[in-house]
């Protein structure tokens, strides 16, 4: 400066685009006191734990009282066993709307300044002692919703209602008194509320709506085996199936139809005969929550600030950007003008990239779930190895069930994390794209990218030609079209143009790398979310933990709960319960006459134990053709701890040795001779 004049400074000029609203006023900021709900939330969780303890007991000794006064049954509901995620025939709603609410209440520990609501303990040292304790206390409270659903009773459905409307009546009344609060944004609370308000109401006229149905279905209609829809995906697979179209056909269809089947393929569209594992769609549900949460907690915790920021703005700000050098204008009011229009343009941008953010999330979200489907029918149908690229074994791993249990948690999170990073760098580019790119097109001034885009157009042009010559002689010179086919021509020519060309290519490599770096990361960023595909290539598929995490997920659920293995159980184990019904009427019938007479049926005694030897030795048969024809299956027999442990590989026999292939099958022979469907 030294008392010399200021070098001009090209500003802009705003008197065309503010209005009367944007004027640089003070702009009174809102403090929200804190606010206590008439309904304590303390008092309420204390009455509501112990409600839920007695539930639980209730429904311990209504379990216990009717396994005394029934038979025991195979798959008998228990306290237990909250949900069996390996069966596709339940209802599927109860499981999603539990794990949806304890997806909500995880995000609501993050920012609570008591996540403990047992307690209104706010000592910064305890508090991540508190969050720990209500990762384990909000599973435990949400338990019984989960229970009175698994035990299929008119009590649990009752008490199931009970507690749900007990739930919704309580957050309803807390917020209605405290619609705002002061963490972050005032009605972030009220926000957060709204998922978990659906879910207890959806819980709430669930319960009441399978009390209904229990009591006018057959209740063995309702278990795993017995239900239709496996016989229903037999039947479907067995159906004739049109011819499928040619690679080359799909090529020549119509550009509208092309887009269609783009289209479709990004939509998820029920059918009939098939049904999504349980874990997949609790995992889909709870990743479409994830967006919806991470996209409130990025915009809340941000949008605030700025209009603070914004509001706060006065002249000072002018002696604040000299102190760096920085002139914007000579009048101050002008540099205060300039200030909120940046700031402005800042909040757009933000709110731009979490907008797109949370697009690409559900897109890839619903792709997700498309191959999730067309995954699974391949794996049903035994292709293993194009969606493994591996030799993999069929019994499951410790580390399978580690992956299987952890899948729908992991999805969650790395949803979470993909739009965190997706909405910060949308949020860079769109910085670059207004402020360098925008802003100085509309006033002319300030063309600093442009002008140094300009300054490498030599180089541009060079690229442009290099790559312009090689498209126009391999397209003219060097291609050879004779009776449909193409070959190389002149080829002295391309030699020596590949030559020439040398030095030239390396420079074009340089661009070529530096987009190869960019189109990776945005690739990788889009697709973070998604667990379906690999971020690396084929051949390091296995370094992927997400990845890896979703085929062994898959692996345990096609080995446990194949629609074809349980249509087949269900078939067997149908013929099994109406033959032995059959038999057992015969018998009674007999002893009964018998008893009458006082005189012993011997031959009939004869001729009923040459049926039922005749039908055992049909059955082995059966049992030893279907585990030559089905090896996997050799794992769940009770004598499968005599076999090698590399007896299976990938489903199939090791038949490596004549020796080896020997001994299993006259292995198999024992088991089928000692042991009998029934008791397997």
């Amino acid at each position: 400066m030294n008392g010399s004049e200021p070098e001009p400074y090209n500003y802009y000029d705003y008197s065309d685009w503010y209005s009367d609203n944007l004027e640089p006023t003070k702009t009174p900021v809102e403090v929200v006191p804190p606010c206590d709900p008439t309904a304590d939330d303390q008092l309420f969780h204390i009455s509501i734990a112990a409600i839920s303890l007695v539930v639980m007991l209730v429904l311990a000794v209504a379990t216990r009282s009717k396994r005394m006064c029934q038979s025991f049954q195979r798959g008998s509901p228990s306290i237990f066993n909250p949900v069996n995620f390996l069966d596709h025939t339940q209802n599927r709603g109860l499981a999603i709307a539990v794990f949806t609410l304890l997806f909500c209440k995880l995000c609501v520990l993050v920012i609570h300044p008591v996540p403990l609501p047992l307690t209104k303990d706010e000592t910064p040292a305890l508090k991540e002692l508190w969050k720990i304790l209500s990762i384990f206390y909000f599973p435990l409270l949400y338990y019984p919703l989960l229970v009175c659903g698994t035990l299929r009773s008119k009590l649990g459905y009752v008490l199931g209602s009970v507690l749900s409307w007990t739930h919704l009546a309580i957050l309803c009344w807390q917020k209605s008194d405290c619609p705002k609060t002061p963490e972050m944004y005032k009605y972030y609370a009220l926000l957060n509320s709204l998922p978990q308000m659906v879910c207890f109401a959806f819980l709430g006229l669930q319960y009441p709506l399978l009390l209904l149905k229990g009591s006018k279905s057959d209740p063995k209609s309702s278990e795993d085996l017995n239900h239709d829809y496996y016989k229903e995906y037999v039947k479907s697979l067995l159906k004739k199936r049109p011819a499928k179209t040619s690679p080359a056909g799909k090529d020549k269809a119509p550009l509208a139809d092309r887009i269609s089947d783009t289209i479709k393929s990004y939509i998820y569209t029920p059918e009939k005969a098939f049904r999504l594992p349980l874990k997949l769609a609790v995992s889909g549900a709870v990743s479409f929550m994830a967006v919806y949460q991470v996209m409130l907690l990025l915009i809340c915790s941000v949008i605030p600030i700025l209009h603070i920021v914004r509001a706060g703005i006065n002249e000072d700000i002018a002696f604040l950007l000299l102190g760096f050098n920085i002139i914007l204008h000579e009048d101050r009011m002008e540099v205060v003008k300039i200030v909120i229009h940046y700031t402005w343009c800042l909040e757009i941008c933000y709110i731009c990239a979490a907008t797109l953010s949370g697009l690409v999330s559900l897109l890839m979200l619903m792709r997700s779930m498309v191959l999730h489907r067309a995954n699974l029918k391949e794996l049903y149908k035994g292709h293993i190895y194009n969606e493994y690229n591996l030799r993999r074994k069929s019994r499951v791993s410790h580390f399978g069930i580690i992956n299987w249990m952890g899948f729908t948690g992991t999805q969650a999170a790395v949803m979470c994390l993909a739009m965190a990073i997706q909405t910060l760098v949308f949020f860079l580019g769109f910085l670059v794209l207004v402020f360098l790119v925008i802003i100085p097109i509309l006033y002319g001034q300030n063309l600093m990218f442009f002008q140094i885009l300009g300054m490498l157009w030599p180089l541009w042009l060079m690229l442009f030609l290099i790559v312009a010559v090689q498209h126009v002689t391999a397209q003219f010179a060097f291609v050879k079209k004779d009776a449909g086919t193409r070959n190389l021509e002149n080829r002295a020519g391309l030699f020596l143009l590949s030559y020439l060309l040398f030095l030239l290519n390396i420079v074009v490599g340089v661009v070529v790398g530096i987009l190869r770096m960019v189109v990776t990361a945005l690739y990788n960023i889009i697709h973070m979310g998604r667990l379906d595909i690999s971020l690396l290539n084929r051949g390091s598929e296995s370094f992927d933990p997400g990845y890896r995490c979703y085929t062994h997920y898959l692996k345990v659920e096609v080995g446990q709960s194949h629609p074809v293995m349980k249509a087949f159980c269900g078939l067997m184990l149908h013929s099994t319960g109406q033959e032995g019904s059959a038999g057992q009427r015969i018998r009674d019938a007999e002893e009964a006459c018998s008893m009458q007479s006082g005189i012993p049926l011997v031959q009939q005694e004869k001729r009923l134990s040459k049926a039922s030897s005749a039908r055992r030795a049909r059955y082995r048969w059966q049992l030893l053709l279907t585990l030559v024809n089905n090896p996997s299956l050799l794992g769940s027999r009770k004598h499968f701890q005599l076999q090698a442990s590399d007896s299976t590989i990938n489903g199939t026999l090791n038949r490596s040795s004549k020796e080896g292939s020997k001994k299993e099958t006259d292995m198999a022979a024992a088991t089928a001779t000692a042991d009998s469907p029934a008791t397997n």
